[in-house]
Parts: C-alpha cells; sequence; structure tokens
C-alpha cells in the first residue's frame, strides 16, 4: 500500500467515525425527547424488554435504538446478563437536566442548522442575512437547553463574583440587564440567587419573550422579574448597575452601536458583563475542537444573524478578545478585562 492510498483511507476511516456521529444525533433526540436515558437512569441496568415495558416503548424499536448507543459508546452494554445501563458520565451527558455537562440541547441545535441548511445555502449565494427569528424552532429551545447548565455551574458561583464589587451591589438590591435574554435561563438563575434585585430581561424575539415570562411564573419569580421585547440598541431604562450579554454580542449587526447604548444606560459606577465564546486571537489557534463547533455554529447562526441586521458588523462566534475590545471602547467604555473564563467562555468586565 502506497503512501497516498494509506492516507485516503486513513481519512475514509475518520470520516465513518463522522458519519456515525451524525446518524446518531436522531436517535439522541429520540432517547431524550421519549425519555429513554432518564428511564435507564433510573432503573438501572435493564434488558430490552424490561426496559420497553418502563418505558412503554415498542420494544423492536427500542432494541435497535440501544443496539446504536451502545456501539456510539452512548449507553454500555453487559454481555454477560445482556444489560444496558448508563456510566456515571453517560447519565450526566444524557439524563440529568441539572448536570454541567448536558448535551441533548446541543443535538436540537444541530437539527435546527439541518432544517435551515437551505436558508443558508441561499444566503451564500445572496449574501443576504438570516435573522434569528427565521430559524426552525428547535434552535431556541436548543439554545436554550445547551447554555443553561453551563450558566447553572458558573454564574452565580464563579462568574459574577469575577466582578468588581457586583455582588455586594445584588446582595443589596440592584438594577440589572440582561440584554438578549432569549428564555430568560440566565436572568432567572441571577434573580433566584439575590432577591433584593431588581431583572429585566430584554429581546427582540417576541416568541422567546413569551416562553420567559412562562418560566417566571413557573419558577415563582414573575413578581420579581420581568421579561421586555427590546433590541441591544434601543432597550429601555437607565441607571443599570449591571447590564449583562451572554453569548449574544457576536450575532449583533451593530456591536458597538450596542455598546453606545449600553454605556448610556449604565450607572456611574455600573458594570457590563458580556460572556462570549472562548477564541484566541489568532485564527490558526482557534483550529481545535472548541474551534470547530464555534465555527459551525457561527456559519449557519451567528453570521447569518449579524448580516440580517443593520451594519452587518459580522463579528462571528471566534472574534476573539482583542477585536471584542475595540467594539467595547468604541462604544466609549474607558476599561475592559477578562474576569474570567472557562473551556466554552470568557467573561469580560467592561467599565464606563
Amino acid at each position: 500500500m502506497n503512501q497516498a492510498q494509506s492516507g485516503v483511507e486513513a481519512f475514509v476511516g475518520k470520516m465513518v467515525g463522522e458519519m456515525g456521529a451524525i446518524l446518531n444525533a436522531p436517535l439522541v433526540l429520540i432517547g431524550d425527547r421519549l425519555g429513554i436515558y432518564k428511564t435507564l437512569n433510573r432503573i438501572g441496568p435493564a434488558t430490552v424488554t424490561r426496559l420497553a415495558q418502563s418505558t412503554k416503548l415498542d420494544e423492536r424499536y427500542l432494541r435497535e435504538w440501544l443496539a446504536a448507543q451502545a456501539a456510539s459508546d452512548y449507553v454500555t452494554y453487559n454481555e454477560k446478563d445482556e444489560t444496558f445501563s448508563l456510566s456515571p458520565e453517560q447519565a450526566m451527558v444524557f439524563a440529568q437536566d441539572d448536570s454541567p455537562f448536558f448535551m441533548p440541547g446541543a443535538f436540537e441545535v444541530a437539527a435546527a442548522m439541518f432544517a435551515d441548511e437551505p436558508k443558508i445555502s441561499d444566503a451564500f449565494l445572496t449574501g443576504k442575512g438570516v435573522g434569528w427569528h427565521e430559524h426552525d424552532a428547535r434552535l431556541f429551545r436548543g439554545t436554550e437547553r445547551f447554555f443553561r447548565p453551563g450558566y447553572a455551574a458558573n454564574l452565580v458561583s464563579s462568574w459574577l463574583p469575577a466582578l468588581e464589587g457586583v455582588v455586594p451591589k445584588l446582595e443589596k438590591g440592584a438594577r440589572v440587564a440582561d440584554v438578549g435574554c432569549g428564555h430568560g435561563a440566565s436572568t432567572l438563575l441571577m434573580a433566584k440567587a439575590f432577591p433584593k434585585s431588581e431583572f429585566i430581561g430584554f429581546d427582540y424575539h417576541l416568541p422567546s419573550i413569551a416562553r420567559a415570562r412562562q418560566l417566571a411564573q413557573e419558577a415563582g419569580l414573575s413578581n420579581r422579574v420581568t421579561f421586555e421585547t427590546g433590541s441591544a440598541k434601543d432597550f429601555p431604562g437607565e441607571r443599570f448597575d449591571l447590564v449583562a450579554f451572554f453569548d449574544c454580542l457576536h450575532d449583533m449587526g451593530d456591536p458597538a452601536g450596542a455598546a453606545r447604548h449600553v454605556h448610556s444606560t449604565l450607572a456611574k459606577d455600573g458594570t457590563w458583563m458580556i460572556v462570549e465564546p472562548l477564541a484566541h486571537d489568532k485564527f490558526q489557534q482557534n483550529l481545535n475542537p472548541v474551534g470547530r463547533v464555534y465555527y459551525a455554529a457561527s456559519t449557519m447562526v451567528c453570521t447569518p444573524a449579524s448580516r440580517a441586521q443593520e451594519v452587518a458588523c459580522c463579528l462571528g462566534a471566534q472574534a476573539g478578545e482583542a477585536r471584542l475590545r475595540e467594539i467595547v471602547f468604541e462604544g466609549g467604555f474607558s476599561h475592559m478585562r477578562r474576569a474570567t473564563e472557562t473551556p466554552f467562555n470568557m467573561v469580560l468586565e467592561a467599565r464606563p
């Protein structure tokens, strides 16, 4: 076998792995939607028959689903007693909503991307944008479910404490705007932690605001949390002690305009918290597994969203701190620092 043939076969082998991941993505959605993962996690090691009885699902379909999951190493198979189970790691990823590693939301995002591919292909031809509101509805739910575990694990425990003087203000009672709030996961997490503070979530997408209001009511927080429609350049209010942007600045058509508006709404000693995807300033440094995910999302969602708006800056999900600093300073801020980071996010603190 010559070197070229060996190289091709190795690459094809990689593609087989990629294909397995792609084709099993809908099966993950089925397992999540029908509660198969959660049931398996609850009852422990089970035969196909027992799991079918517990889930009230068709046994033959379930057998094939389990085989694919076991081949993917998404569930564990024990050949001695022919049972299937979830390891602690598998359970944290697929069965436990409150786990910081819960991933089914990401598969919903992927499903939305497949559904929206014709629109994005057309955008490649025309150069036009595709607004957030124009995407498959699974994108909105999937995004909330994907980001919420990370916010729950980090926002109150480490991100807010990393900001200078913000937590004492929140404990005493502060005014907070959460811009681009989506379904309100970040807003509600902060509201639960700081009952003396006032929280207002803003998003231009009316269905997301409606869902956020519903979730606030279910959480018993609707008397302390308000959700309103508004864009990053025109949301109402002033003298906010904290304005927060979670994973949304890079989606905006005019991020510098948004920065200017935030600057005008802050109290003199207020803080702008900007949570963005972790990225290096040099392109080649982002060619890694995390960058792979973010560049794909940026191609399908973030860049089209920015292109659909005024200015169409198109920062992209891997803009890097240096480029974001330019945007922040263009908005009138005189100070910005990286307060903290995770393997997936960087938390920037900007002050007037």
